[in-house]
């Protein structure tokens, strides 16, 4: 009989083990049976949890997705309630220390390719999306008209996946990268409110 909660002990574990694979080698040779030795399982076990690989990609980017959301959150609520703190706050969230881990970074690309192909994956993708987007927007909302918040917030949006796609190709760790990537969007922030940047 199994022990209690050793299921989400495994599953963690086996998207760890993902996460690692995916960074060392890339999704294509990620194969169940490399994850399994690197969790130090059996590929039935992995088969039992995840049914496959993309069911495997698909709880990873759902724990990535989790990770983000939490990260944002706490970010917003350490922050002023004022747009700019507000909006501040999701940029950091976003550029967050659990989003920039590298096999973090590898598997959002992995996930942004395949989420092309995967009615899934295109799913969380839209909802990411509009999480992002939405929130800014909703922030620039309360200081600007409606339609000049939804550019700013499709504006700011996109640099900061953008700025993800750069960091995640970069071919060395960034770790001033991320600094740089933060202060253009503040600067972007800045440009859109009309407010010197700091």
């Amino acid at each position: 009989m199994p022990k209690v909660g050793m299921k989400a002990i495994r599953q963690a574990q086996l998207i760890n083990a993902t996460l690692t694979v995916i960074d060392r080698v890339g999704l294509a040779e990620a194969s169940i049976a490399v994850i399994a030795k690197e969790a130090g399982v059996s590929t039935g076990i992995v088969s039992h949890y995840f049914g496959d690989k993309n069911g495997l990609l698909d709880a990873c980017m759902r724990q990535i997705l989790t990770d983000l959301y939490l990260a944002v959150e706490r970010h917003r609520f350490q922050a002023e309630d004022t747009p700019q703190a507000q909006i501040r706050a999701i940029i950091d969230g976003n550029f967050d220390l659990t989003q920039v881990a590298a096999p973090v970074l590898k598997t959002w690309l992995v996930f942004w390719t395949n989420s092309l192909h995967q009615k899934n994956l295109q799913r969380l993708q839209r909802v990411n999306d509009r999480r992002l987007h939405s929130n800014i927007t909703a922030q620039f909302a309360r200081v600007l008209p409606r339609e000049q918040a939804r550019q700013a917030g499709s504006s700011l949006a996109a640099l900061v996946d953008g700025l993800w796609l750069r960091m995640t190709l970069a071919p060395q760790p960034m770790a001033h990268g991320l600094e740089d990537a933060r202060e253009l969007c503040y600067q972007n922030l800045a440009l859109w409110l009309n407010t010197p940047v700091r």
